[in-house]
């Protein structure tokens, strides 16, 4: 035997203890646990959207989810960037709509639970974030006046089974919106406050529609999920289940040494806030801040928790009412993404930065300085063999 494959097998024997059970200590385990799917709490219901858990609503808000009408040249859809048979998601660097974003596409599998939406936050609900990309010049480019039109023409009577009598549009502008061109905004300040109080209350129900599509989109069960099941039991996991010496050890790595699991926690592998992490900026592309210039912008939102298109009272709004506003920490800081199914769909980041795992791996090893802020990430110096075991841990997530 030579001297590698002894250094293996004791490897084996350190990591495993009899009959092949993982040998993890009572705080891995419970930690474990608190990974694994099973953990995820039941889905609240969003007081906010009255209808997010209508049926009907859900079935329209599927439709309009793969409709391409809604954008200025009839040729994108929500599905264009969140493709249905890729995790909701692009496997692009940057999002490409009507033109070439500054941001990756973000999966959708449990994306309901998250309290903020985008890679900055700067929307506080998932209606308010579906409507976003609609009148985003990059991405779908259409109007909310010429979008109420559509549905009307279109959608009209399943709209108003659920939502109630359409408004009078005859006198709407085909094409005005406080966003876009100018002549689409010189068209919406022309517009009675009524009026265009009318076209916004049918583009929020758009937004509640499609968000009652999004809530039904939920994370699969992984081979993680398997192995925490059977070690919770005190069962050692069998057949494709049982982790490899390698995957235990990028397991231990991940809620142990490599700190992964200080952010990228709960059963969805996020705590859901932001960080600067010290990811480099893409060349050429807009100036992206992150967190801190998102402030702003989800505080503007007229359909943000506070404002008058919410359903139900204000008491849901306790996330928009004590967010952090300022600080040094939200300079470049982006929001942590799930790591479930990540092994299969690269680029990394919110730009796309690294194309590997590896790449994200060794980016934390080595720590550099933040270009802007100050960065959460100390260096971990991991060893190539270490990183391989991650690495090998992570493709258990989407497995």
């Amino acid at each position: 035997m030579s001297r590698m494959s002894r250094l293996l097998a004791l490897t084996v024997m350190v990591v495993l203890a009899g009959c092949g059970k993982p040998e993890f200590s009572d705080a891995e385990k419970k930690t474990i646990a608190s990974l694994a799917l099973s953990a995820l709490p039941p889905l609240k219901p969003d007081t906010t959207n009255r209808f997010a858990d209508v049926p009907a609503a859900a079935a329209l808000g599927s439709t309009l989810f793969f409709d391409t009408g809604m954008s200025r040249d009839g040729t994108v859809s929500c599905s264009t960037c969140h493709k249905i048979d890729r995790q909701f998601q692009d496997d692009l660097p940057q999002a490409v709509g009507v033109g070439r974003t500054n941001r990756r596409t973000m999966p959708l599998a449990g994306v309901a639970h998250d309290p903020w939406f985008f890679w900055d936050g700067r929307r506080d609900s998932l209606w308010a974030q579906a409507l976003t990309p609609l009148e985003n010049p990059l991405e779908q480019a259409g109007n909310r006046a010429a979008v109420a039109h559509y549905i009307k023409a279109r959608f009209g009577e399943r709209y108003e089974r659920i939502f109630g009598l359409l408004p009078d549009l005859s006198n709407v502008p085909a094409n005005a919106s406080p966003l876009g061109t100018d002549a689409e905004k010189a068209a919406w300040n022309a517009m009675p406050d009524q009026q265009a109080e009318d076209v916004n209350r049918v583009f929020a129900n758009i937004g509640k529609a499609i968000a009652a599509f999004e809530r039904s989109i939920a994370p699969p069960q992984t081979r993680f999920d398997r192995f925490a099941a059977a070690l919770a039991t005190g069962a050692p996991p069998q057949g494709d289940d049982a982790f490899s010496a390698e995957e235990i050890q990028g397991l231990k790595l991940f809620i142990g040494k490599a700190n992964c699991v200080t952010c990228h926690n709960g059963p969805r592998f996020t705590d859901n806030s932001f960080h600067n992490t010290g990811v480099p900026p893409i060349k050429d592309l807009p100036p992206d801040r992150g967190r801190i210039d998102a402030v702003a912008q989800v505080e503007a939102d007229p359909f943000n928790c506070l404002g008058a298109f919410r359903d139900g009272d204000a008491g849901a709004c306790g996330e928009l009412r004590f967010m952090v506003k300022g600080g040094p920490e939200l300079i470049r800081a982006y929001k942590t993404p799930s790591l479930r199914g990540a092994a299969t769909r690269p680029p990394y980041m919110h730009a796309g930065q690294f194309l590997s795992l590896d790449e994200v791996l060794a980016h934390y090893s080595k720590a550099p300085a933040s270009v802007e802020g100050t960065s959460e990430v100390h260096p971990l110096q991991l060893s190539d063999r270490e990183r391989a075991a991650l690495v090998a841990f992570l493709k258990t997530l989407a497995e």
